[in-house]
């Protein structure tokens, strides 16, 4: 259970900096986070996998996504969906 709360956390953490649009070239980004660049590519592809449309601009050296998502886990109350999605 330790290793899946890791990888959600990572997650979240590669989505914030790519909406933050401060993620660099590979290496910078993945020493940012603290992990192996090959770590960082095996999450890309875990997050790929679930639908992520993560890109890399090689002009602005940034990875972005080409459409619009959101990333959320967790559970939720009816309430708080409803307010959620009417945002």
């Amino acid at each position: 259970m330790k290793i899946v709360m890791e990888n959600i956390r990572l997650i979240e953490q590669v989505d914030q900096l790519i909406r933050m649009k401060a993620t660099g070239k590979p290496e910078e980004f993945a020493n940012r986070l603290r992990i192996s660049k090959t770590k960082l590519y095996r999450t890309f592809n875990i997050m790929k996998t679930l639908g992520a449309p993560i890109v890399y601009d090689f002009t602005s050296q940034n990875f972005y996504y080409d459409k619009v998502v959101s990333f959320k886990f967790g559970f939720y109350t009816e309430k708080a969906m409803n307010t959620y999605q009417y945002r």
